[in-house]
């Protein structure tokens, strides 16, 4: 598996890289600035969505963002659904499923644990992607370095943050992160443009529909749902837009690396909005859990 083409945003988000499009000069600032407002987004469209978790429930704020991030993409690629082929088809089912269950792991787990620690287990998903794509190796070493700073970062001094299920939540979110990124490589050489990912989202709102609904029950207000809006906006479809251009200004490699902090921008933004502080043992666990990220990118890059 050519691990140098596929680039892991955030919050399930996973792009292929452009091999043959070198940066362009005095680009790389500009790329720079674009990832990192990137992960600002997603992180702090995380941190955001307590209070649409609280109103909708996880199920129905996952499904409505989901839904309304379907519709304003769909309304901009115009995805020519009748003309695709059966294995088109089969690639977005699986892809668009994936996608659901993922994010409804994922917000369930930032509900039941502080966001810089399930932000750091999810990122276990992408890093094991880079890691085992190159067999047994010294680079399992990388996960195992990550491993240690997330038990720092689930100790606060006093005793162990969350709860089970809150693991076990970002546990599987982070094993549909892993999925993620390998069925997007396959949609990605499906499709052309962005059809695949308009597609991968329509059917992630259609299978989180029932678990929305049931929820929810149908009962929404409009103060409610523009939030919602708001929030699909934040994440996925402004990430996705900034890390696509960000890919073309700079080298695939150090875009791996830059994204790398994305754990401990989740902590920050825990820390600013969800008034989540984190001890001294915290800190150096999120910046181990970033080192490994960073060291499995660099040295994948190298092979």
């Amino acid at each position: 598996m050519d691990i140098k083409n596929i680039e892991t945003g955030t919050d399930g988000a996973a792009l292929i890289a452009q091999p043959g499009i070198s940066p362009t000069s005095g680009g790389l600032a500009a790329g720079v600035a674009m990832c990192l407002m990137s992960m600002s987004s997603i992180q702090f469209g995380a941190a955001l969505s307590s209070s649409a978790i609280a109103t909708y429930g996880v199920a129905g704020a996952t499904w409505l963002r989901l839904a309304f991030a379907a519709i304003i993409l769909a309304a901009v690629v115009r995805p020519s659904v009748l003309r695709y082929s059966g294995a088109q088809w089969r690639a977005t089912l699986l892809l668009g499923t994936t996608t659901a269950a993922m994010t409804l792991c994922f917000f369930a787990a930032i509900q039941r644990l502080p966001l810089g620690l399930a932000i750091a287990i999810d990122f276990l998903g992408p890093l094991s992607v880079a890691v085992f794509g190159y067999g047994l190796s010294w680079r399992l070493t990388w996960p195992l370095i990550a491993a240690a700073g997330i038990l720092f970062l689930a100790h606060d001094g006093e005793g162990w943050v969350g709860n089970s299920s809150g693991v076990l939540f970002a546990l599987g979110s982070a094993v549909g992160w892993a999925v993620y990124i390998l069925l997007t490589k396959k949609v990605g050489a499906a499709f052309k443009g962005l059809e695949g990912l308009s597609m991968s989202l329509i059917v992630a709102g259609l299978v989180a529909t029932p678990f929305g609904l049931a929820e929810t029950g149908g009962a929404f207000t409009v103060e409610g749902l523009v939030e919602v809006l708001g929030l699909a906006i934040l994440v996925p479809l402004l990430p996705y837009a900034l890390e696509m251009v960000a890919l073309r200004r700079m080298p695939s490699a150090s875009f791996g690396i830059l994204m790398s902090l994305e754990p401990a921008l989740g902590a920050l933004a825990g820390f600013l909005i969800l008034a989540q502080p984190m001890t001294a043992l915290q800190m150096l666990g999120t910046a181990l859990v970033v080192a490994a990220s960073a060291g499995a990118t660099a040295s994948a890059a190298k092979t």
